[in-house]
């Protein structure tokens, strides 16, 4: 993706202008849920990069910054060859998570997804999460958005879900860090789904990382469908943890 970049007067909001390919869609020409996850953790990463807070930074001065929760409400699906802009901004960090804003854009800034994330500051010679008034490499923003989608929180799994798929974690899952990245977890949710929600266009999308799955394990996808909500539930479980739950909305 060719990305043209820029901030605005506030140097806090984060532009991106790319163009959606077609290797980034579904069957459908729409940008795939996978890859919705990877551009705005990308662009999240490119904004702190910009501002000198790359990542190999961080781990030099012993940080470690990883997403841990993503909400997300899709107005209308980005397309096949449609150039879109990406907008992100840090906001207001809460005690435990630094928090993040976006949008994508049509041509006509017209709001395509509208999303918020949180976000994990470790001790990475400790291996511990760190309260984020620790983290004193930048100022902190005092910025909170107000925005047409759900903010990050907890998500219950239903009692009887019910097993739908299991993956083992590939080499080619692995990110830097060494455990499976983010936007995986989105791919396994998009092969596990029932026929009849292929082709489907979520309309809410959330995801919570609870403890990243490591190459070699199986992660088992369990999930329940609310037919009367329009609601699908995902679980991924090792056989130590929860690796991560997610919520669809129709």
């Amino acid at each position: 993706m060719e990305y043209a970049f820029f901030y605005e007067e506030d140097k806090n909001t984060f532009h991106s202008q790319a163009n959606i390919y077609f290797s980034q869609c579904g069957i459908d020409g729409l940008l795939s849920l996978h890859e919705l996850l990877k551009i705005t953790s990308d662009i999240a990463v490119e904004d702190y990069r910009q501002r000198g807070l790359a990542r190999e930074f961080l781990k030099e001065n012993g940080f470690g910054i990883l997403v841990s929760r993503c909400s997300f409400r899709i107005q209308k699906w980005p397309e096949e060859n449609q150039r879109v802009e990406i907008v992100t901004w840090e906001e207001k960090p809460q005690a435990l998570q630094l928090m993040r804003g976006y949008t994508i854009l049509d041509e006509k800034k017209n709001i395509l997804v509208a999303g918020k994330s949180s976000w994990l500051v470790v001790d990475m010679h400790a291996r511990k999460i760190l309260p984020t008034k620790k983290f004193t490499l930048r100022e902190p923003s005092e910025t909170v958005a107000e925005l047409d989608c759900d903010n990050p929180e907890k998500i219950i799994q239903p009692e009887n879900m019910e097993l739908w798929n299991t993956r083992t974690i590939q080499f080619s899952d692995l990110d830097a860090n060494g455990h499976t990245t983010n936007s995986r977890y989105a791919a396994f949710i998009e092969d596990s789904l029932p026929a009849e929600f292929h082709g489907r266009c979520a309309r809410d999308f959330k995801i919570n990382f609870a403890k990243e799955a490591m190459l070699g394990e199986e992660v088992a996808l369990y999930g329940y469908v609310d037919a009367a909500r329009n609601r699908v539930t995902v679980a991924g479980k090792t056989p130590s943890s929860v690796s991560f739950e997610a919520v669809l909305l129709y």
